[in-house]
């Protein structure tokens, strides 16, 4: 098949959660078809990624933009529109012809939009078959987040915006052929709210790459713990003050020269309290995590908030590296709580739960062996490429049949 993949994020170097996603989908993607890749410049783009892109892709185009400008107008448009305001205020007539024009030259047999925000985009085009990643329920996730709000006002906010994304994430899933989502919870939502038939909705994880994420030999320090991932995110840097408000003091009590270390970026969020906190290190931005994460005793994810499958729980388990985790941080994940990782959400025992491993070696290696077993099974980038093929296949070839 000919296919077009319309794509939120520049795909590469797939340095945060989505960027991975998309980079090895794609890569799943051109396994077996030809595939001419659009999207958005959210970075400035570096010639060695566009070349190693196009070992892929027949064709990259970009549109210098960032996936979630909005301009003012469209703002004020997204105010009365029954439409989410976000999707209103952040549409591209820029990437809308860029993707007439690329569609018209490449002729594509199947459209391929990664997230809501590529998916108007892809509806545009002619095609026999399109297919839409699902990566998050957005719509489900400013549910949850409202309930948490402070303030009636922003709470009443919230309950309204998240109304109007599901009614517009289960319309849009309506319109393409397959819905791919990252769980089988959230295929459960997406069925319940959209209406479709189980056949149109693939569950496709979240996984690691193996070649590159292995357990390594490097010295353990038993009293460094690491959050990874930028706290530009909102859920993480939710996570990140939870943990140094809530949990680090009992920890520090026990074992004072306990650190925590908070890898990524930090551009434009407001960090100065965090940082002047005893034991906390925000590291910046970190090229290769793979040592970093190795040498400390606990990946910990104290996340109350966010949707799709955490990246960092995986690639911490095929480093080698214990985790302790609320539930929300390993929802979507086939896991078991004190098998593979402990799972603690009230803040003292998820306290107590670290301290446990930072002092026992030998409970650590054992989760850590246990964990690496089953995301060596279940959680394989290659593996997770060989099942989206057979189910956009599988929608292709019934859409080219006139099925």
């Amino acid at each position: 098949m000919r296919v077009l993949l319309i794509s939120t994020w520049y795909p590469y170097p797939p340095i945060q959660g989505s960027k991975t996603r998309a980079y090895h989908l794609l890569r799943a993607l051109a396994r077996n078809h030809q595939v001419a890749l659009l999207t958005f410049e959210d970075v400035p783009i570096q010639p060695a990624w566009r070349e190693h892109l196009l070992t892929l892709c027949r064709q990259v185009q970009t549109v210098p933009r960032a996936p979630f400008t909005q301009s003012a107008r469209g703002r004020v448009r997204g105010w009365f529109s029954a439409l989410p305001s976000s999707v209103v205020a952040g549409y591209s007539p820029e990437m809308a012809s860029a993707a007439d024009s690329l569609a018209r030259e490449w002729a594509p047999d199947c459209v391929v939009a990664l997230t809501f925000v590529a998916a108007p985009y892809a509806l545009q085009v002619k095609s026999p078959c399109r297919v839409l990643d699902v990566d998050n329920l957005t719509g489900e996730m400013l549910r949850e987040e409202a309930t948490r709000a402070p303030g009636r006002a922003r709470r009443l906010r919230l309950n309204l915006a998240s109304r109007k994304f599901a009614r517009y994430e289960a319309g849009l899933c309506r319109d393409f052929d397959l819905a791919l989502v990252t769980s089988h919870r959230d295929a459960a939502r997406l069925q319940a709210s959209a209406g479709l038939p189980s056949a149109r909705i693939a569950v496709v994880p979240n996984g690691v790459d193996l070649i590159h994420f292995q357990p390594g030999s490097d010295p353990v320090d038993s009293s460094r713990l690491i959050f990874t991932g930028a706290v530009t995110y909102e859920p993480n840097f939710d996570a990140v003050r939870y943990f140094v408000d809530q949990m680090l003091p009992t920890i520090r009590a026990r074992v004072p020269e306990a650190t925590l270390m908070v890898t990524g970026s930090t551009e434009g969020v407001p960090v100065d309290g965090l940082t002047q906190r005893a034991g906390v290190c925000f590291t910046g931005f970190v090229e290769d995590l793979r040592p970093v994460v190795r040498q400390c005793a606990v990946c910990v994810v104290p996340l109350r908030k966010g949707g799709g499958t955490r990246l960092k729980v995986l690639e911490a388990m095929a480093l080698g590296t214990p985790v302790v985790s609320t539930a929300k941080g390993v929802e979507g994940l086939e896991l078991e709580d004190g098998r593979e990782l402990l799972i603690e959400d009230e803040p003292l025992r998820f306290a107590e739960a670290t301290l446990r491993l930072m002092g026992d070696p030998q409970l650590r290696a054992d989760l850590a062996a246990r964990a690496l077993e089953r995301v060596q099974r279940e959680y394989r980038w290659d593996q997770i490429g060989s099942e989206l093929l057979a189910q956009v296949e599988a929608i292709g070839d019934g859409r080219s049949d006139g099925r």
